[in-house]
Order: structure tokens, then sequence, then C-alpha cells
């Protein structure tokens, strides 16, 4: 081999090796399946870090609980083992309190409305709360305003609800919202809650239409009711250890890619209620809207019950924002 030629291959093979050890790959978990606004909104981040960052930083996405349900993925986060999650509002709650607040029965009479908290002051707090906790937030993404569907009978008032055993996250706010009108609250991982329905252990559940529709719910439920009791978030969270890793061109590009993923995962969530009760309808579901009024009365209480609480300041806090937005 000619010396020049020789030494032209060594410097495509450093380069080569550069490259190999330049590029990074992280990992991001969530418990949605495939076709959930959760789930494609994560696939668009990753696919816009890959394209922002010329290949050099890739994430793959994990859907349905492939690295652990919500609780178990906020310890790898706190450890740095997973770097980024779409997690649950009332799981992180168990590591940041203050996320409870956004539970609150009735607090948002529609998404635009949550959104208007979200991205201000409340928000931004929020974010500076899970800082302290290991959890970096890149956005808050939605995961919907909550109905109530079941296989027994629709729920009209909340006498319907009695005797009832329904699914709730691992989420206080959620179990005092169930009981307050009346049904036997039973927590259970949502990557479980399919077959929980299947086999009896549970009449029913609550959730969006999105999560409903796309975890194929509808085939174990008979009856939606709207009830619309409660807003989720789902924080879009990062690894404090990862993103401290990164250099600041990097974290520009994560920062930039959340943005535009966090705008097109409220997009999917506000046309996924528009355009599902027909296609749940198609499926054999039977949907119902109650007057709301004795719903709001009975869990009057709830809220009452938060604002005496450890965090009852900062749950008045979003209280007042919410009723602020809502006008």
């Amino acid at each position: 081999m000619k010396p020049i030629f020789k030494k032209m291959v060594l410097a495509a093979l450093v380069l080569a090796a550069g490259g190999v050890q330049a590029q990074v790959k992280l990992t991001l978990g969530h418990n949605a399946a495939v076709g959930n606004p959760k789930h494609e909104a994560s696939v668009k981040f990753a696919d816009i870090v890959k394209e922002k960052s010329g290949g050099k930083i890739l994430v793959q996405v994990a859907p349905a609980a492939q690295l652990g349900d919500d609780v178990p993925i906020l310890t790898s986060l706190r450890s740095g083992t997973v770097d980024f999650a779409a997690n649950s509002q009332g799981s992180i709650s168990s590591v940041v309190p203050e996320y409870s607040a956004f539970g609150m029965p009735f607090l948002f009479p529609t998404l635009q409305a949550a959104w208007t908290v979200l991205d201000g002051p409340v928000g931004q707090e929020l974010a500076k709360r899970s800082a302290e906790k290991g959890l970096v937030v890149l956005g808050f993404w939605d995961n919907g305003i909550r109905h109530i569907s079941n296989k027994v009978r629709p729920i009209n008032v909340p006498a319907d609800l009695k005797g009832l055993k329904i699914r709730t996250p691992p989420d206080a706010v959620t179990i005092d919202i169930m009981q307050a009108l009346g049904a036997e609250a039973q927590q259970i991982k949502f990557s479980e809650l399919y077959v929980a329905l299947q086999q009896g252990v549970v009449d029913g559940q609550e959730n969006p239409l999105m999560n409903i529709y796309s975890s194929k719910l509808y085939e174990v439920q008979k009856y939606i009711s709207f009830t619309a009791h409660k807003y989720e978030m789902t924080p879009f969270v990062m690894s404090k250890r990862s993103y401290d890793k990164m250099s600041e061109a990097d974290r520009k590009i994560i920062r930039e890619a959340a943005a535009e993923a966090t705008l097109y995962n409220r997009k999917l969530s506000l046309e996924s209620d528009q355009k599902l009760e027909g296609e749940l309808k198609a499926k054999g579901i039977e949907f119902n809207r109650p007057d709301l009024a004795p719903f709001q009365a009975a869990t009057k209480p709830v809220t009452e019950k938060w604002m005496k609480g450890p965090e009852g300041p900062f749950v008045k806090q979003v209280v007042d924002a919410a009723a602020a937005a809502s006008k």
C-alpha cells in the first residue's frame, strides 16, 4: 500500500470511529398504545431531534410500558437509566406533589383553558419544582378531559355509580373524585386495564376518548358517559442527569424539538374528541351526556379538602388561574 493511500485509509477509519463515538442514543418511554397522541408526539419528537442533529442524536421510542409503567419509569428517569418519558399527571405527583393541583374536579371546561395555565407562570413554577426533583420539563402534553366508561349502565347521576368498581390510576385526586361520586375506586396499572375489564375485576374506568380508543377498551365496555370530571396533562420530561451531560447546542435541539412535539400532541388531542365519538359508536359504544351540576356538587368537597392540605397554596393558585383562563 502506498504511503499516501495508507494515510487516507487511516484518516477515513479515524473519522468513521469518531462518528460512531459521537452518536448519542437516548430512550423515551410511555404507557400508551401505538396510535395514541402521546405515542405519535413521541415519534415526532424523535424524528425532529434526528433531523436537527443531523443524525447525531437518536431517540428510541418504547410505547405501551415497554420500559415500565409510569411510576417505575420515574425512578429510571431520576437515576438516568431512561432519558425521556411522557408521564402521567397522577404518577408524577408522587414525586412532585404540586401536579395534583391540576386534577381538581371540573377545573378546566376546555383543553385551551388548561393550556393557557400550563404555558404561563403556574407552569413555569411547576417546571422549577420538577427540576428540583431531577426531572426537566420539556413540555406539557395533553392527556385530555376524562369521562367514565363501564359495562353495566349509563351514568346519568352520581347515584348510578353506587356499587360500581371503577379503575383509577395511582392518583389520590382521582380516587377522591370517584369515591365522592359513590364509586368503589380500585387502582390498576394502565397496561393491565384491558384484562381487568375483560375479566370483570372492575366494571369501568375513566379516561379521555383517545385513550379508550387507542387501547381498544371499547371491546370490553358498553357505555361512555360524558362526565368531564377532570383534566389531565402529560408532562413530557427528561432525566436531569441525562440533560446535564449534554452540550448546550444539543440541549437547544432537544428543547426546540420538544416545543414542536408539544404543539403536535395538543393538536392531535383536540382533534381526537371531535372525531372519536362517531368511531366509538360504530364499535357499539352507547354515549350519554348527563347534567353535570349534580356531579360538580358531589365533588366540591374534594377541592375543599385539597385546599386545606400540604399543597393547598399551590392548589389555590391553580384554581384561581383556571378560573381566569376559563372566562
